[in-house]
């Protein structure tokens, strides 16, 4: 059974399941309509095909050639944009172009209507009278406005709709940010908001947040304050464009882009209509957003960003043709050569890995002397006492508000939780003591014995209104490791991995080394933990391999590997090898099933851990990838013996069909040399299994806060249903020399072309050699020993090379692949 979050791994029947307890209906969605095929119309309508719904998308009839040529012409671009809009480009015949003048008849067949046309009121309620007629009883209508009015957008609309009538407000791009905030109207149905929501969180992996009808609602409230404050102090503080993108940057939790290179990424013209929207508040905060003059200046001469490929920043060549980044001054609105920002603040607190260690850090810089400690300083106070006089009137609660920057602007922590890690009683003080306002909703908050806005762990909030904290709303099926940790405690652990009870009988073997890198930590903690006689596989029926980070994993320690090889430590590395399969071998042959979850990137090792596992629960948002050959090496932790099983499992499946089983064979271990020669990375889990990297039998998870428990329910039943562990295989019919040379032909004829390097073709020779099993004739059976010892010969060999040892460092200096 698919649970209730999964998604079919059948690219064409991606849809959820039954299985799984609910704890309200999903809305029965089994057609959508998105009215405008601007950015964000045609970008929900592909995230809604991405979930398995056929979607009808409307705009303007064109008035010469085809009728719907705008929409058409949109879908077009979606099929090409980058990054990619669809999980699987064939998900575009899931949506069905048309106009607003043609097309309106087969509106009354949708369940779920969005309007998302130009943020103009008249031509918004013009558009829901007109389709009005075409809808059915029961259907819910609702709008993406980025902050008209949901209310009086809706003024028009007959009663009955009126009740089917709320805002969801999606972020941009649909299919990536995980926000999107619900915002109901007076007369909304608590049902039809709950069935949206609900659909939202299981089918489209959204984290929902409820808003009030305020300008910008929560998100672009709080985050077009957090810019223009920046924006402000810059000036005030005489700040560079580049300076102010390293304060607002990763230091704080905030995304590496910084302030002026989201808002070239977002658009000027997107803020500056977002900031418009302040003007309905009239108080004093509207004035706050008023744009600076220099922002009209770039705004009338078109420099808006990415969009208008100039706008703080812009790409230019040198004389060598080598790719220049400058940055804008913004006192003369001339170009410069963009610099690193030297701050002695940031270097100081660069090397303390947690957020709060660095907030504290930060915020203990001089403000009278050290202009960046000042800008921070007066930055986050300024977001503190905004936030919290925000709140009462825009959110239920501040977690709501935390979420939606979270989800909507990929902070690491919302501004209540930032200033729960600096410490609220002492930063008031401090605020205090130099003589600046103090928002009234906190100092209710202390007056009242409260030193903090969560309690309990995070599971509790300080209530504004109440005047004591509450428990936060706990949804059912959404868990992270780290509330086992609390809850369950935590059996073992060692510096890269931990073993977690999540109750019922499951363990969870958590990722949680350095920049998500596997070393000799992790390799021990798995191998120790999943051997058949240890006490972990006594005391559990069944474990879940995953993580709370980013990504769940890069891959093997390559500067650790790089130090032993250049200091001629091959019995360490040989050894490093063998400890590495010995822990891949572990995993496939645990006496209880394992369930691997992965999500973001799974690279190299991650991707071999992944696929030793019987099963797979994982992210819709996957890139997974043997990548080894980028750097000039294979994959040697068994991810080339697995991929040589599933090209013999692909053939043997057609052996009653009539089907070639030979033809089969060469087809498969073509297809699967080249995702292994050519470091080939999923762009989505459906694109996974396309590159047979997930099989039939794993499980897809729209929303990243459901995959641990969807991990942990799929393990529970392979092991209710009665698991037995397989056996080394020893009878594995080598493909041998004659594959092996058909496809050796194909990697001299890609030289001959020009295509590939000589390093290259030693790479993809050494790859096609282990999944062929070696020059042995065809048949010949030979072990998973066998082709595993094959793996581990072929690495240690180009470890050896000059070649591949440049690729190595280059990729540690650049983060890129060198191509020598």
């Amino acid at each position: 059974m698919i649970a209730q979050t999964d998604v079919h791994p059948d690219p064409e029947s991606i849809s959820a399941g039954d299985s799984a307890p609910a704890p309200v209906p999903t809305a029965l969605i089994r057609k959508a309509a998105v009215l405008g095929a601007g950015t964000m119309g045609l970008h929900i309508a592909g995230h809604l095909a991405n979930a398995g719904v056929p979607v009808l998308l409307l705009d303007l009839a064109s008035p010469a050639g085809a009728r719907s040529a705008i929409a058409v012409q949109a879908l077009e671009g979606l099929k090409k944009s980058k990054p990619a809009g669809f999980f699987d480009p064939s998900f575009a015949a899931r949506i069905t172009p048309g106009n607003f003048e043609d097309d309106l008849a087969p509106l009354g067949g949708c369940d779920w209507v969005i309007e998302a046309v130009t943020e103009n009121l008249e031509i918004k309620q013009a558009l829901l009278e007109k389709i009005t007629p075409h809808l059915k009883q029961d259907v819910i209508l609702t709008t993406n406005t980025s902050g008209l009015p949901i209310a009086t957008i809706a003024a028009k609309l007959p009663e009955h709709l009126r009740s089917r009538w709320f805002g969801t407000h999606f972020f941009n791009p649909p299919r990536y940010m995980r926000l999107v905030e619900i915002i109901p109207a007076p007369e909304t149905d608590p049902a039809a908001i709950a069935a949206i929501a609900h659909f939202c969180d299981l089918r489209l992996g959204k984290d929902v947040v409820f808003a009030r009808d305020t300008p910008n609602f929560i998100a672009n409230r709080i985050g077009t304050f957090m810019m223009m404050e920046a924006v402000r102090l810059m000036q005030s503080e005489d700040l560079t464009i580049e300076e102010v993108d390293a304060l607002t940057g990763t230091a704080v939790g905030f995304p590496r882009t910084g302030t002026f290179r989201l808002l070239d990424l977002v658009g000027l013209d997107v803020m500056a209509h977002v900031a418009r929207n302040f003007a309905r508040l009239r108080s004093a905060a509207a004035e706050q957003m008023a744009m600076p003059p220099f922002f009209q200046t770039m705004l009338e001469r078109r420099w808006l960003g990415d969009k208008t490929k100039q706008g703080f920043y812009r790409k230019t060549k040198d004389g060598a043709g080598k790719e220049l980044r400058l940055a804008l001054d913004w006192k003369t609105l001339e170009y410069h050569p963009a610099d690193k920002p030297k701050l002695p603040l940031l270097e100081m607190a660069k090397n303390a890995e947690r957020l709060p260690e660095r907030l504290a850090q930060l915020l203990a810089g001089d403000v009278k002397k050290d202009k960046a400690a000042r800008f921070l300083w007066r930055l986050l106070s300024a977001l503190w006492n905004y936030a919290a006089d925000c709140l009462p009137e825009i959110a239920d609660d501040a977690a709501s508000i935390d979420r939606a920057m979270r989800a909507g602007f990929n902070w690491q922590m919302g501004p209540f939780q930032l200033w729960d890690a600096a410490g609220v009683r002492a930063t008031v003080d401090r605020m205090k003591a130099a003589g600046e306002p103090v928002s009234a909703v906190v100092e209710q908050m202390l007056g009242a014995g409260a030193g903090s806005w969560y309690a309990s762990g995070g599971r509790e909030c300080f209530d504004p209104g109440a005047g004591t904290y509450r428990p936060l709303h706990q949804v059912a099926g959404i868990a992270s490791i780290a509330t086992f940790r609390q809850s369950h405690g935590v059996v073992k652990q060692n510096s890269g991995c931990s073993l977690v009870d999540l109750g019922d009988g499951v363990g969870c073997l958590e990722l949680h080394s350095l920049k998500s890198a596997i070393g000799e930590d992790i390799v021990r903690m798995v191998t120790e933990t999943l051997r058949a006689d240890s006490d972990a596989v006594r005391n559990f029926e069944a474990f879940v391999i995953s993580g709370d980070t980013d990504n769940f994993s890069v891959g093997a320690n390559l500067m650790q590997l790089l130090l032993s090889v250049q200091e001629g430590e091959w019995d360490d590395v040989d050894f490093a090898v063998r400890a590495f399969q010995r822990m891949t071998a572990s995993i496939k042959f645990c006496p209880r099933p394992v369930v691997a979850a992965p999500f973001g990137f799974c690279f190299g090792g991650g991707a071999e851990i992944a696929m030793h596992a019987p099963r797979r629960q994982a992210h819709a948002e996957l890139y997974m990838g043997l990548v080894e050959t980028g750097v000039g090496l294979l994959p040697a932790g068994g991810g080339c013996k697995e991929m040589t099983l599933r090209s013999l499992d692909a053939a043997a499946s057609v052996r009653d069909s009539g089907r070639s089983e030979s033809v089969e064979l060469i087809e498969a271990l073509r297809k699967n040399f080249e995702t292994v020669a050519m470091a080939k990375v999923s762009t989505s889990a459906v694109e996974a299994y396309r590159l047979n990297l997930l099989l039939h039998g794993d499980r897809i998870t729209m929303n990243r806060e459901r995959l641990l428990m969807d991990a942990k329910h799929q393990a529970q039943d392979i092991a209710n249903a009665g698991y037995a562990a397989p056996a080394p295989r020893t009878d594995i019919p080598a493909p041998g020399e004659n594959f092996l040379a058909s496809i050796e032909l194909a990697v001299y004829m890609m030289r001959q072309g020009e295509f590939i390097s000589d390093h290259d073709v030693k790479v993809a020779n050494k790859v096609a050699h282990v999944l062929c099993g070696g020059k042995i004739t065809p048949g010949t059976h030979v072990s998973e020993q066998y082709l595993l010892d094959l793996e581990r010969e072929a690495f240690l060999s180009l470890c050896g090379e000059k070649k591949t040892q440049e690729r190595i460092a280059f990729t540690l200096k650049s983060g890129k692949p060198l191509r020598n």
